[in-house]
């Protein structure tokens, strides 16, 4: 993938993010990111709002138009659409769990979790490690392809501990890299390079 398109594919992954954020989430050096976001903007293909960027909704069809293109051969290779159906499966546990994390049952009906209860949350972090546990392999085999698919797992890993440190807010806080916010991010990488639609 061209670096114009890669970029544009951070920055299509974040929908509206800085530099600094697009860089992070492809493991490229911020200046040229900037460099290349900033010449997007001057060409019409982003438009930026306080140092923030977003694709316009032309460069974002023709990103999506060349995604077949650039994701070709991966596409066909076996070990990495194993590797990716394997994270889907992975993925309904992780929905269920997140569901579990955000509401408690209250006389039969669902109400906020309003983490008061630490024995309740405790159980839940427990199973997003070894949720995570399970992402070990299916981390391997999409890494051998995708190397910066490395990067989502060094911030999940990041993410899981502090929570296990006693900072719930790192499970799914979208103000920060939680372990949900980076998941999603995660799979919506996949779903771009494997041109599936997200399951509502």
């Amino acid at each position: 993938m061209q670096e114009r398109d890669l970029v544009h594919h951070g920055l299509a992954i974040k929908r509206h993010a800085t530099p600094a954020a697009v860089a992070e989430l492809l493991g490229l050096p911020e200046a040229r990111v900037a460099e290349v976001l900033s010449s997007s903007a001057a060409a019409q293909r982003a438009v930026e709002v306080h140092g923030a960027y977003a694709l316009t909704p032309l460069a974002r069809l023709a990103l999506e138009g060349r995604y077949g293109l650039h994701f070709a051969a991966i596409r066909a290779n076996p070990e990495f659409t194993a590797a990716y159906e394997s994270f889907e499966k992975i993925n309904r546990t992780l929905k269920q769990l997140i569901t579990d994390w955000q509401t408690v049952d209250v006389g039969g009906s669902r109400v906020a979790n309003d983490h008061g209860d630490h024995a309740y949350d405790a159980a839940i972090i427990d199973r997003l490690g070894k949720l995570s546990e399970l992402m070990e392999p299916v981390f391997a085999r999409l890494s051998r392809h995708v190397p910066r698919f490395k990067l989502y797992e060094h911030k999940l890993i990041k993410a899981l501990e502090a929570a296990e440190d006693g900072d719930v807010t790192w499970v799914s806080d979208v103000r920060k890299a939680s372990y949900h916010t980076v998941w999603f991010e995660m799979h919506e990488d996949l779903l771009r390079i494997m041109g599936r639609m997200r399951e509502e």
